[in-house]
């Protein structure tokens, strides 16, 4: 069925609510969660109690120790991102907030606030919902607007004139289409600075670069427009998401235990003045920088040398590029936690081939910025910061690491070993688990088994695309995919290459564990020599 005639239900999401009058703290908690929990602690706790322990028998004792350290070293981690973003919520943006709040009641307003939409092909009940959003935002801070729609179909164009000719009579706002003539998102976003650099734009207008698919909470644009005047060397922000999922119930709680991880995560980095994506969703910007040559070919034409794939570009993760441009340049980047959009997954076809291919598309791009952003050294930005990017690369290995150790005990010790750590999954996500239930707009007792399977799938992907960095597939913006190397043989050898390279990275993986546990010795010189029947 063509997408154009096809509707969609909002019948999940009455109206887009404002996060301030979401339940916060114990306020969320009912007797019915309290129950849940107790029961659920209780339960580990009897399974501990009755059921055989052998972790500390004499053959799996060290296997026990290794995983004890890398649960002590992650969750030590987790916590440490815990207590920073504790006190950037609670102690560094509240007065953050007031003093953009001043200002703002004080009556300053930038001068204009400019709105690059990027979309296509996009449901007509979502860009009804987006543009509507927007006007709001134009008429409620007072402020000229401008949208500047990147486009490559009529048929989007329609749907926000139409929008406009309904809604925005009484509103100080002008649309300007720009037709892409290449397709995908960088391009379209590239036409559109270039058609903005062209105009009189002031350095300190600010630039709200925005998704087809997102939908603005009242007040959003007005939480983050005041501190760009409070902090004169703010150059760029982001802000809170929430998920509208037209499509499984699993893949919604899914979504939104990751929007969880990810606000713990923001607050901890932005208290760094620094954050690790400038979310394309929806993420403002001073036009300072966005206006310059450097940046619009960087955005539009990112791409990376690799030793195997050669030169190619990248076809998504346009805020990761104009994120490594903002840190690269040192800028100064903040997380507004109340300043909230909503996200609308429409899931169509198979769920988990598409949770599969969000997986690719957000490790392949962390991979391909992370290490060229790690290159720049911790005096480049804040040292926290810093070792945020190498420990992604890190995790993804230690991750692998403990199931890879209890299976292989499980084999000297019987199936109790294996049993005891499913307990102590289910014990340790769980308390990592109560962390997220206070960034989560509900507490949902899915979270630890979604938790641990997120965790599992994102590493194993992880490993997978390392060596595959230009293997890229779009489901957006056309069903976009990275073209194959004309020359079959050359694109068969890299291949083959890739698959050699996996292999031997996970036997490393499965060897060097194996060793580290006491399971396996690395072969003497003596054992070599009987090995191939020589004389020592």
């Amino acid at each position: 069925m063509n997408q154009h005639n096809k509707s969609i239900s909002y019948d999940r999401v009455s109206h887009v609510d404002d996060p301030t009058s979401w339940p916060t703290g114990f306020e969320k908690w009912t007797i019915k969660h309290l129950f849940n929990i107790t029961l659920y602690f209780s339960s580990c706790l009897l399974a501990v109690l009755t059921l055989p322990n052998s972790i500390w028998d004499s053959e799996v004792k060290q296997v026990t120790f290794v995983i004890g350290s890398l649960g002590l070293w992650r969750y030590g981690w987790w916590f440490t991102h815990a207590v920073r973003s504790f006190i950037y919520g609670k102690l560094v943006y509240p007065k953050m907030r007031a003093a953009g709040q001043k200002v703002w009641h004080d009556g300053w307003r930038p001068n204009h606030i400019h709105f690059m939409m990027t979309t296509y092909n996009e449901h007509r009940e979502i860009t009804e919902k987006v543009i509507r959003s927007m006007l709001l935002e134009i008429k409620d801070s007072g402020v000229p607007g401008t949208i500047w729609l990147g486009s490559s179909i009529r048929f989007d164009e329609d749907i926000v004139q139409n929008s406009l000719h309904r809604e925005a009579e009484d509103i100080d706002v002008t649309l300007r289409i720009i037709r892409q003539n290449v397709s995908g998102k960088r391009a379209a976003i590239g036409l559109v600075l270039r058609a903005m650099s062209r105009q009189p734009i002031d350095k300190d207008d600010l630039v709200v670069f925005m998704d087809g698919d997102f939908i603005l909470s009242r007040g959003a644009i007005s939480r983050c427009m005041p501190l760009f005047k409070v902090y004169p060397d703010l150059q760029a922000c982001t802000t809170d998401e929430e998920v509208i999922c037209i499509g499984p119930r699993w893949i919604e709680v899914w979504l939104k235990m990751r929007f969880a991880q990810r606000r713990l995560a923001m607050q901890s980095h932005a208290l760094s003045k620094r954050v690790l994506t400038l979310t394309g969703r929806m993420s403002v910007f001073r036009a300072k920088h966005l206006l310059k040559l450097e940046f619009i070919r960087l955005l539009e034409a990112d791409h990376l040398n690799h030793w195997l794939w050669g030169d190619f570009r990248f076809l998504s993760g346009d805020d990761k590029s104009t994120w490594y441009y903002m840190l690269k340049e040192g800028a100064h980047m903040r997380y507004v936690p109340d300043a909230l959009g909503y996200t609308v997954e429409v899931i169509e076809g198979s769920g988990m081939e598409r949770m599969v291919q969000n997986f690719r598309r957000w490790s392949g791009n962390m991979l391909r910025n992370g290490t060229r952003a790690t290159k720049l050294g911790p005096f480049k930005m804040p040292f926290f910061i810093w070792w945020c990017l190498v420990d992604q690369k890190i995790s993804m290995w230690t991750m692998l690491l403990s199931p890879v150790l209890a299976i292989c005990a499980s084999f000297i010790q019987g199936a109790s070993y294996l049993i005891a750590y499913i307990i102590f999954i289910a014990i340790s996500r769980m308390l990592l688990s109560l962390f997220l239930f206070a960034y989560s707009r509900k507490i949902q007792m899915s979270y630890p088994a979604i938790l641990y399977l997120n965790q599992l799938i994102n590493a194993s992907v992880k490993v997978y695309c390392i060596f595959r960095l230009s293997k890229q597939k779009w489901s957006n913006r056309g069903n976009q995919s990275s073209e194959d190397n004309k020359n079959h043989l050359i694109e068969t050898a890299r291949n083959t290459m890739a698959n050699w390279c996996t292999t031997v990275a996970v036997a490393l993986l499965f060897l060097v564990t194996l060793h580290y546990a006491h399971f396996i010795d690395i072969p003497s010189y003596q054992m070599l020599v009987n090995m191939f029947g020589g004389t020592p």
